[in-house]
């Protein structure tokens, strides 16, 4: 049987697992920490899993790969320079380990998104011989660009660049043009220097797209350094996780937290998060709350603005989105939630007066209230606050807004200028958190729920 490669995807964190078969046995790439999607994967094939291999320790997830690996009694393999405190398989660069009769999987040494950063290229046994499929890639050679640098600390960027240029340089010299390239990154993670521009690739199709193979190493490791923008919170406490080992993860459901434990929750300064989507939470919502929705990317953003340790409370409509949430947390290392509810805002509140509405507009409703045409309903905005990360401020912004990135904001709300506050992002999801966190500090503010793209259209006046 020729190998197969499936896609074992995490939107939410925008990284990407592997499971790799001859039909019989199969070798899992960089699970996620929730192992029974990987153990379902390899049961509707019909495969064992022998080999579970780590291309590097991750710093935007914590890893299943060592509990995976002893509930399969795989070999986990792990770069054999990383310093772990755990039993593995130590591997380095020139090693070939034979899964099968017809597969195999090569170490090649790619530093650059880490030191000890390696890939796996899965060799398939032909007439006599073995051919290149592909190689996993983690956060080395990406679709159209690489994995970030500056994970370990700015001080080793400009060296981790550098060995990232030459890396991508030695997988092409090592592979044919038809083989393909499996990233971990890419698909929205912090850690890849721009997002991935296609779904799949080839070494042959990056060679002739991707800016690494295009720039002189000086010149890549200068572009690649000022197109870095600031990375989640949390990812300081993942590297520490993974070497660690991290433990089995529990995803039973979370204690049940009535009106009046809901109400202590918030009044002790702990985070009770809606996990519905923001309309729902602008119509009613629990004060003191924070909008979250599952339909964005909860986990990064909550990651990236709690204390870390905070206890926090899930609020939804159902159990099975509260399951949801529970699975993207556990994957940061946020293993328990503190409670949860379920319901509506009204089963949430010890008294009606404990519920609130927010306000919300449109780009179209901002041009005509800065030209002095308020909309009914709608209070003047005397701030505009922009909670875009850096980048996207400095590609285009509003004239006269008020920039303070989302991931700022709790630390930074006396830096608001008096007023009532129009909070805008890139398409809405991150300005409803700003506004709930704007709102529970005790000020008026309107959510501006619309795409960036559709305010110079509408008239408000750029810088």
């Amino acid at each position: 049987m020729a190998v197969r490669v499936s896609v074992i995807a995490t939107s939410s964190l925008g990284d990407r697992s592997y499971l790799a078969t001859d039909g019989r046995v199969a070798v899992v790439v960089d699970p996620q920490r929730d192992i029974d999607r990987v153990m379902h994967a390899a049961g509707a094939a019909g495969v064992r899993i022998t080999h579970v291999v780590e291309t590097h320790l991750h710093n935007d997830y914590v890893s299943g790969g060592l509990e995976l690996a002893r509930l399969t009694d795989a070999r986990y393999l792990v770069a054999a320079a990383d310093e772990v405190g755990f039993d593995r398989v130590p591997v380095a660069d020139g090693d070939v380990v034979d899964v099968s009769d017809g597969l195999r999987i090569r170490v090649v040494a790619t530093p650059g998104h880490t030191f000890h950063h390696l890939s796996y290229v899965l060799d398939e046994a032909g007439a006599g011989d073995w051919t290149p499929v592909g190689v996993f890639t983690g956060g080395s050679l990406l679709f159209g660009t690489t994995g970030r640098t500056d994970l370990l600390g700015q001080q080793h960027a400009h060296e981790l660049a550098n060995h990232q240029h030459t890396s991508a340089q030695r997988l092409v010299d090592l592979l044919p043009d038809g083989a393909q390239v499996w990233p971990t990154h890419g698909f929205g993670s912090f850690c890849s220097a721009s997002q991935s521009d296609a779904p799949e690739s080839t070494i042959g199709r990056e060679k002739q797209g991707n800016p690494v193979f295009r720039l002189a190493a000086a010149d890549f490791v200068t572009e690649t350094l000022a197109g870095l923008d600031a990375y989640p919170a949390y990812y300081a406490h993942m590297g520490v996780a993974n070497a660690a080992g991290p433990a089995p993860v529990n995803l039973t459901p979370a204690t049940r937290a009535d009106a009046g434990q809901l109400r202590d929750r918030i009044a002790a300064g702990e985070w009770v998060v809606d996990l519905r989507h923001r309309k729902a939470y602008a119509v009613t919502h629990l004060a003191g709350t924070v909008s979250l929705g599952l339909d964005g990317p909860m986990s990064t953003w909550l990651g990236w603005l709690i204390d870390w340790g905070t206890p926090i409370t899930l609020l939804a409509e159902t159990p099975e989105q509260v399951a949801e949430a529970q699975r993207e947390l556990v994957r940061i290392g946020i293993d328990r939630p503190a409670a949860q509810a379920t319901g509506v805002p009204q089963q949430w509140a010890t008294d009606p007066a404990d519920l609130r509405q927010l306000s919300v507009a449109d780009f179209p409703a901002l041009a005509a209230a800065l030209a002095g045409d308020i909309p009914a309903g709608l209070p003047a905005p005397q701030v505009v606050l922009d909670v875009r990360l850096t980048n996207e401020w400095q590609a285009g912004h509003l004239d006269g807004a008020v920039h303070v990135p989302l991931p700022d904001l709790p630390r930074r709300l006396a830096d608001i200028p008096a007023g009532t506050v129009w909070v805008h992002c890139g398409s809405g999801y991150r300005a409803a958190a700003a506004a709930s966190l704007l709102a529970n500090a005790g000020r008026r503010v309107v959510l501006v729920d619309d795409q960036f793209a559709h305010a110079a259209p509408a008239g408000v006046r750029m810088a």
